[in-house]
């Protein structure tokens, strides 16, 4: 049976050459990619020095502009940079920035956000999932998202310890 896809031009021409079609561009998802195509060394080097580092599209731009303001206090550390690597990665976080939030807050943490407490309900992920010692907190996406460092959070993915 044949199958017949509504795509982008793009997408379109991405699909005939093999090549991967990116969620906004394929329709499963309104929005920028949750990871850009160009990503800043500066911001994976620093970010991934204590936690991977989360990809841009995961918070909208103000919440990462609090997150960059208060970095001498984040989550309990130090986490401070020189005004100049702020600035850079503050840049690269807001310019590639969620698009999809309906509301007018800004969570700090990526967790707190409607969209996470939905998908990681109790209807889709078990509460003792949350107690494995390979899980241990909500921040730490790889646990479970094979794929989190690259920004792909698709469900295919998606493997919970026990």
């Amino acid at each position: 049976m044949l199958r017949i896809l509504k795509l982008s031009g793009l997408a379109f021409i991405a699909a005939v050459v093999g090549l991967p079609i990116p969620a906004a561009q394929a329709g499963e998802r309104p929005g920028k990619p949750l990871q850009p195509v160009q990503v800043n060394t500066k911001w994976k080097q620093e970010c991934a020095a204590c936690h991977i580092a989360f990809a841009p599209g995961l918070l909208p731009a103000e919440s990462w502009r609090k997150l960059m303001d208060g970095l001498g206090k984040h989550f309990g550390s130090d986490a401070s940079l020189s005004t100049e690597d702020n600035k850079e990665i503050t840049d690269f976080l807001v310019k590639n920035a969620s698009n999809r939030w309906t509301t007018k807050t800004a969570p700090l943490r990526i967790s707190e956000a409607t969209w996470f407490k939905r998908e990681h309900g109790s209807r889709n992920v078990a509460p003792a999932a949350w107690e494995s010692p390979l899980v241990k907190s909500s921040s730490n996406c790889q646990a479970c998202h094979r794929q989190a460092e690259q920004g792909d959070f698709n469900e295919r993915n998606v493997k919970i310890p026990k």
